[in-house]
């Protein structure tokens, strides 16, 4: 049985993705799929760079805008409505492309990545509630952080409901979080996949991070994130994006706009790099820089590539 045939773009923010994605379905007569797990939140636009209709230039997007702010959305979700997109899109007779900077939810799409019930157990999940309840989430975060440190460090701990599942899974099956997401990657592709990654001298990139950043300013990114904060929006997976927690703390009179704006910054170059970190962990990715940026002609050359594997 022929697998079917799928393109994968990845790279860091703010290196060019967008553009060269729109460029590239046109070329294949493909539809992009969104890759990013922020891009899923409707009314948030300006804070996480999502595509406009114009930049679209008519080509199908899809898992954009399928949330409210204040609902949540996991890598299993994710993975559930990428498979039935991409036989959809098969089905079209076009070329499925997976667009995106968030790690974890391309990988569990394209590899054997299976989520299931176990770690799951009511009683365990009662009494941690319970506690963060009685006592606060200090110290459920810190218990997290001394049994899995790995996982601890990718959850915010206002996102109480991560941290006790993570909790959750220890306490139930004696595996941590992390260790249980490793045993979960298998070599093997699903998909007839193409998987490219666009990269950027760090320089460069990090240039185009701050002026997106200013970009952002400009176009109202202080309002967008009023707005959510005018509505009290607390402890919600899409709050903790970065973008919104920085203004967040600036609205709470935490710190200064001025403070507001470089943090942002920094932890946008700081995101940057452990996308950079992941891909080049976890996955089997072909490079193109992007630093000289003679685009038609790295354009081209890109065209080439993908249609050589495509073959």
């Amino acid at each position: 049985m022929n697998k079917e045939k799928l393109l994968v773009i990845i790279g860091p923010t703010a290196v060019g993705k967008t553009k060269l994605s729109i460029d590239l379905a046109k070329h294949f007569d493909g539809e992009i799929i969104s890759g990013d797990s922020m891009q899923i939140y409707r009314t948030m636009d300006i804070g996480t760079a999502k595509i406009t209709t114009d930049e679209m230039e008519g080509v199908p997007h899809h898992l954009i805008d399928i949330k409210d702010p204040v609902e949540s959305y996991s890598v299993a979700e994710f993975q559930v409505n990428v498979r039935a997109l991409i036989s959809e899109i098969t089905s079209r007779n076009k070329l499925p492309i997976i667009v995106g900077g968030t790690g974890l939810y391309i990988q569990s799409v394209i590899y054997d990545y299976q989520f299931s019930e176990q770690g799951s157990n009511e009683s365990v999940r009662m009494k941690l509630e319970k506690e963060l309840e009685e006592h606060g989430i200090e110290s459920i975060y810190e218990r997290l952080r001394q049994i899995d440190p790995s996982s601890a460090g990718k959850i915010h701990p206002n996102n109480h409901r991560r941290v006790i599942r993570a909790l959750e899974v220890f306490l139930t099956t004696g595996q941590t979080m992390s260790q249980n997401q490793e045993e979960q990657i298998e070599d093997e592709l699903l998909y007839d996949t193409t998987l490219i990654g666009l990269m950027m001298e760090r320089e460069k990139l990090y240039d185009r991070i701050n002026a997106r950043v200013d970009h952002m300013m400009k176009n109202g990114l202080i309002e967008e994130v009023k707005a959510l904060h005018d509505q009290n929006l607390r402890n919600v997976q899409s709050i903790q994006a970065i973008g919104y927690k920085e203004i967040y703390n600036y609205l709470d009179g935490q710190v200064s706009l001025e403070d507001a704006i470089e943090l942002l910054k920094r932890n946008s170059r700081r995101y940057a790099k452990r996308q950079l970190t992941w891909f080049r962990n976890k996955m089997d990715v072909t490079w193109f820089d992007m630093t000289n940026l003679d685009y038609e002609k790295k354009l081209k050359e890109i065209i080439q590539y993908i249609a050589g594997k495509q073959q």
